[in-house]
């Protein structure tokens, strides 16, 4: 195992077709070229007037993985991967504890170029995270929502285990969010970890809080 500074960088995990390791510097340009013009942007994040939809795409990007690694703290963290098939940038997939200290419960998104979607590759980087979660960290339960109209994302929560809890309403476009939640007892129950490789994440764990991984 190379020698890190900052120890997250050292996690990666591994599906059947994928690669997972957590996004660095270098990985920004790459990302900022592959974005999707059909992402749904945070509407909670800094835009900037002057700039096109497709630039602030590339600053929300790019705000988000600094704020996720310069602001770190074991009770609220965000884990920014870079998605690989094959050799190839395909995506990238969130893994969050906002609370973490408090619910042991994370959160996540994702996204895939065009190219790579419809081939079961947004299922196997969510069961990824979840079994970096459920697994190592520990996790209690894991959250997920979506427009009601996004079957794709919907479907690979409901193919993992989630359950629907209930739905509200997003303020800035009065779209109609799903809420889904899958418990530790769920995803123990399963065979979704299966084949999924992890590696580094000793070395990290005093960053997540848990100071004794046995």
């Amino acid at each position: 195992m190379e020698d890190w500074s900052w120890p997250l960088h050292g996690i990666r995990l591994r599906t059947t077709d994928l690669d997972l390791r957590v996004m660095t510097e270098a990985d920004l340009p790459g990302l900022c070229a592959l974005l999707p013009d059909d992402l749904s942007m945070n509407p909670h994040a800094t835009t900037y007037a002057g700039l096109d939809d497709r630039a602030n795409r590339r600053a929300v990007l790019v705000q988000g993985y600094w704020r996720a690694l310069g602001l770190w703290s074991p009770d609220d963290w965000a884990l920014p991967f870079v998605v690989r098939s094959g050799g190839d940038v395909v995506g990238a997939q969130w893994l969050e504890g906002p609370d973490w200290r408090a619910d042991h419960a994370v959160d996540s998104s994702s996204w895939l170029v065009p190219a790579a979607r419809g081939r079961g590759l947004g299922k196997q980087m969510r069961a990824a995270v979840l079994a970096l979660a459920f697994g190592p960290l520990r996790a209690e339960a894991a959250i997920s929502s979506a427009v009601v109209d996004n079957a794709s994302s919907l479907g690979v929560s409901r193919a993992l285990g989630y359950r629907d809890t209930h739905r509200s309403v997003l303020e800035h476009s009065g779209e109609a969010l799903q809420h889904v939640r899958l418990t530790r007892a769920a995803w123990l129950a399963s065979d979704h970890a299966r084949g999924i490789g992890i590696e580094g994440v000793t070395p990290a764990l005093p960053l997540f809080g848990i100071v004794d991984p046995t």
